[in-house]
């Protein structure tokens, strides 16, 4: 019983040690970031969605027609 608490007592002080130099680390900077970026593309989608639609629209009328020719 003891060798199990030792051992548990010992992966709670690396978990520990872990979550601290996360915490302290710029690592977290990374995925402010990214969901700055995708909050832009997001954005960006809202405001070109008609335009955006119309080019997808084109491009599979044009994928339609050609591949009746193969």
């Amino acid at each position: 019983m003891k060798k199990i608490y030792v051992k548990a007592k010992c992966m709670a002080a690396a978990l520990e040690r872990r979550a601290t130099e996360i915490l302290r680390g710029e690592e977290g900077m990374g995925t402010v970031e990214v969901i700055l970026i995708i909050l832009v593309l997001i954005g960006l989608v809202i405001i070109f969605k008609s335009q955006l639609t119309n080019l997808v629209e084109s491009i599979f009328t044009k994928i339609t027609k050609q591949a009746g020719t193969i």
